[in-house]
């Protein structure tokens, strides 16, 4: 038979034994076996002479359970990974939380495994892959910045990304008229290292006349952008309407500033844009990609 028995013990299983079944009292049992009387005294109400375990059962939590019960539905719905999470459980729920901590209170609940809680591979449709295409393929979209104390409007950042070598370039706007969407293109025409053969984008006024007061019509082709994307030879695709999904590339690019905008506070527009430099520049957002961003960026055109 095992019996665990603590490195340090001052006692034996056949002394503990002895100690449960003798008639002598505290002070001469201690005195008999030179331990104290605590001692004697915890051996006398066990009736085990096994050493108990000495692991911590109850971690401490800085979450409580509705806090908790927050955290479980951010991960299920958001689907976001552990430091993702975790820097909107600080920003917004409890700012004392640790990693650790956070990861066990995951654990806990059964929803650790990112992989398990997205939806059924058998339910999303296959993907095709852009490996296959030849750099030119340039996908394109507007992401709504935040306004900040400093500014009377708010501005907009123009991004591109090619299909099949994930570079990418990206403006920050004062608006995003047709006319600094044609001026973002050109501007996008030169700085590519490739020729540009097709641009997709949503169906945004500062793309395409797709859309009037009266509803959907053929792109007319007098657009400034399209009048641009014709003079290089450039062929514009539009997504369906309704269907942003089209444009996913880039649209999971700007997901990823978005979650930066949602849970970070910025002091006035240099700041915001100091701080998308520097996560560009470390390659936060597309850590496979070589993205361009102009010195402009920081003035704002």
């Amino acid at each position: 038979m095992v019996i665990r028995l603590h490195k340090n013990a001052t006692t034996t299983p056949a002394i503990r034994r002895e100690i449960q079944k003798s008639s002598l009292s505290e002070k001469e049992l201690a005195k008999k076996y030179g331990i104290s009387r605590l001692t004697v005294r915890r051996w006398k109400k066990r009736d085990s002479v096994e050493d108990r375990s000495h692991r911590l059962h109850n971690m401490r939590s800085t979450l409580t359970p509705a806090q908790e019960a927050v955290v479980v539905e951010l991960r299920k719905t958001l689907l976001l990974p552990l430091d993702d999470l975790l820097v909107v459980v600080r920003e917004f729920i409890n700012s004392k939380v640790s990693r650790s901590g956070l990861d066990r209170c995951l654990r806990r609940h059964g929803v650790s495994n990112l992989r398990k809680l997205m939806p059924d591979a058998e339910k999303v449709p296959p993907k095709k892959s852009f490996k296959d295409y030849e750099p030119g393929f340039v996908h394109v979209d507007v992401k709504y910045l935040p306004k900040m104390k400093d500014e009377d409007r708010r501005k907009y950042l123009f991004v591109a990304i090619d299909r099949a070598s994930r570079w990418v370039y990206l403006e920050i706007l004062c608006d995003k008229s047709a006319k600094s969407a044609t001026a973002f293109l050109k501007r996008l025409i030169k700085k590519a290292p490739f020729k540009i053969s097709k641009i997709l984008t949503d169906n945004g006024k500062e793309f395409t006349d797709r859309f009037t007061a009266h509803g959907e019509k053929g792109p007319s082709g007098d657009h400034l952008f399209d009048k641009v994307c014709k003079k290089h030879n450039i062929e514009h695709r539009l997504i369906r309407p309704g269907r942003p999904q089209t444009n996913g590339m880039v649209e999971r690019f700007n997901g990823r500033i978005r979650d930066i905008l949602a849970t970070t506070h910025f002091r006035d527009s240099e700041d915001l844009a100091t701080t998308l430099r520097r996560l560009f520049n470390d390659n936060y957002f597309s850590r496979s990609a070589t993205i361009i961003i102009p010195d402009s960026i920081l003035q704002f055109h």
